[in-house]
C-alpha cells in the first residue's frame, strides 16, 4: 500500500506493518527491518518524493529469492541433502554483494535479515556494490576436506545460474573460508567453461584473491573503534579489549587492536571463552583455529594462567573499555549490555552481523557509550571484496600497503558520513541513525532515477 501523507513516521509504521504481515515468523528478519526503518522517518519528513516513489516498499522486497536443495555424499556414501539460498535484495547500486554462510542455523530470515543490512552497508562503503546474501544449513564442523568439496561443488551446481561478476558476486562469511571459495570457484569454473575470477571473492591469492582481505573485516571495525574514540581525543593505545568469537574477524580484530596497543584478554567459541588476564596470545589463537582447527578451551593447555569458562554469553561480564562483538547475531543482549556498562565499558563496535539486540543497543546509546553499528563499523570486509572485484577487472593486484591504505580510508569515510547525516537530520552523535540514513540516501537516490524497477 503506498502511503501518501508525507508525514515519515506514519509512512515507516506503515510499511513495517506490512513487512511484519508478509513475512510471518521471520523474527531476524523482522528486528532488521525494524532498526533501520524507524531511523528513517526525519528522511521522509523532508524528502515526500521518495513516499511517492515507493521507496520503502521496494527496499523492503527482495528482487529475487531463491532457495534449492543441496544434495551430497559424505565419507561413508550416505546421501545427505541441505538447503541452499540466495536473496538477491538490491541491484540499484552494483551488483548484488554479499557472503554466504554455512551453518545449521541459516534459513530465509536470517538470509534476508543479512541481505537487507547489506544495502546500506554496501552503499556506505562508496563503492558500486548492491545488496545480496546467501548460505546453507550445512555445519562444516567435524567434515572431511573430500566432504567440504562435494557439498560445495553440489551447492555450485545450482548457484551458478543466479551470479555472475557483473549479475551477483557472493564472498565468503561463517563457515565459508579461502578453501571453500576455492571449491566453489573451481566447480563454476568447470561448469561455466569460464575463468571469470569476479564472480566470488575472498579467492587465494594465487588466483585473483585480494591481499588484506581476510584480514579486512576485524582490521576495518578496529580503525572504526579508533575514529570513534578520536572524536572524543581518545585511542585504542592502553584499552582493555573483549572481542567475542575466534574466527576471521576476531582474530584480526586482536591483531590490529594489539598493534594499536590495546591490552586484549578474551576471547570465544561456541564451546566458551577464554580469559587471559596477561593478554590473548594471538600466535595460540590462530594455530588452534586457523591450522588444527580445534576448539578454544585447548587455549588453556598452551597458557595455564588463561581461565576457560563453557558459557561463552558470559564473556561480556568481564570488565573492559572497548567491546567487538564479532561472533553472531543477537549475542549481545539486555543482561550482556548491563554487564558492560557496568564494567566501564566505552565503546562497543559490531564486529559481527547485528550482534546487539535492540534493548542492548538502546541500554548503550542511552549510557552514552560510542556504539558503532555493524552496518559501519564491520564494512571493511565488502570494502575489499569489492577492491578485489576492481583487481579482478584491471587483471591487477595491489600490495597489502596500498590495499590496507585504502581500507583505512575507507572506514574514515564511513565514520565521518555516518556522523554527518546524523548531525543533518537531527540525531547528533548517533551512529546508528547516521550510518541508517546515509547508507539509504544513496540508494534512495538511485532506485528515483531509474524509475519504478
Amino acid at each position: 500500500m503506498l502511503i501518501t501523507t508525507g508525514k515519515g513516521t506514519d509512512y515507516v509504521k506503515a510499511v513495517y506493518e506490512s513487512v511484519i504481515k508478509r513475512n510471518p515468523n521471520e523474527e531476524e528478519f523482522h528486528q532488521a527491518v525494524y532498526e533501520i526503518l524507524f531511523s528513517l522517518a526525519p528522511v521522509f519528513d523532508r524528502h515526500p518524493e521518495f513516499i511517492k516513489a515507493g521507496i520503502l516498499e521496494r527496499l523492503v522486497e527482495p528482487e529475487r529469492m531463491v532457495s534449492f536443495r543441496v544434495p551430497w555424499v559424505d565419507d561413508q556414501g550416505k546421501v545427505r541433502v541441505n538447503r541452499g539460498f540466495r536473496v538477491q535484495f538490491n541491484s540499484a547500486n552494483g551488483p548484488y554483494k554479499g557472503g554466504l554462510r554455512f551453518h545449521p542455523s541459516v534459513n530465509a530470515s536470517i538470509i534476508k535479515f543479512l541481505g537487507f543490512e547489506q544495502i546500506f552497508k554496501n552503499s556506505l562503503t562508496g563503492l558500486p556494490i548492491g545488496g545480496g546474501k546467501g548460505g546453507a544449513d550445512f555445519d562444516p564442523k567435524g567434515k572431511s576436506d573430500m566432504e567440504m568439496m562435494r557439498f560445495c561443488q553440489s551447492f555450485m551446481t545450482e548457484l551458478y545460474r543466479f551470479i555472475g561478476p557483473d549479475t551477483d558476486v557472493p564472498a565468503g562469511d561463517i563457515g565459508v573460508g579461502a578453501a571453500e571459495i576455492g571449491y566453489m570457484f573451481g566447480q563454476y569454473k568447470r561448469i561455466r567453461n569460464a575463468n571469470e575470477a569476479g564472480v566470488l571473492t575472498g579467492k587465494g591469492l594465487d588466483y585473483g584473491g585480494s591481499l588484506i582481505r581476510k584480514e579486512a573485516t576485524g582490521y576495518g571495525a578496529v580503525y572504526f573503534a579508533e575514529e570513534m574514540l578520536k572524536s572524543t581525543g581518545d585511542s585504542m593505545d592502553g584499552k582493555r579489549v573483549i572481542v567475542s568469537g575466534s574466527g576471521n574477524v576476531s582474530i584480526y580484530a586482536i591483531e590490529k587492536a594489539q598493534q594499536l596497543g590495546a591490552h586484549v584478554v578474551a576471547c570465544s567459541d561456541s564451546s566458551g571463552y577464554i580469559y587471559d588476564p596477561n593478554g590473548i596470545n594471538l600466535d595460540t589463537v590462530k594455530q588452534l583455529k586457523e591450522v588444527d582447527r580445534k576448539r578454544i578451551s585447548d587455549y588453556t593447555l598452551v597458557h595455564p594462567e588463561a581461565e576457560f569458562h563453557p558459557n561463552f554469553t558470559d564473556i561480556w561480564s568481564i570488565p573492559c573499555e572497548v567491546a567487538i562483538p564479532s561472533a553472531t547475531q543477537n549475542e549481545i543482549d539486555a543482561k550482556a549490555a548491563k554487564q558492560l556498562i557496568a564494567g566501564g565499558v566505552k565503546a562497543v563496535v559490531e564486529g559481527a552481523n547485528m550482534p546487539s539486540s535492540l534493548e542492548a543497543i538502546d541500554l548503550f546509546l542511552d549510557n552514552n557509550v560510542l556504539f558503532g553499528p555493524a552496518k559501519a563499523a564491520n564494512a571493511g570486509g565488502v570494502a575489499v571484496s569489492a577492491l578485489e572485484m576492481a583487481q579482478n577487472s584491471m587483471r591487477f593486484a595491489w600490495t597489502a600497503e596500498e590495499v590496507d591504505a585504502r581500507l583505512l580510508q575507507i572506514m574514515k569515510n564511513i565514520y565521518s558520513e555516518s556522523m554527518k547525516a546524523a548531525e543533518e537530520y537531527g540525531s547528533k552523535g548517533n551512529l546508528v541513525v547516521g550510518s541508517n540514513i546515509a547508507g539509504f540516501l544513496k540508494v534512495a537516490r538511485i532506485m528515483l532515477a531509474q524509475g519504478v524497477i
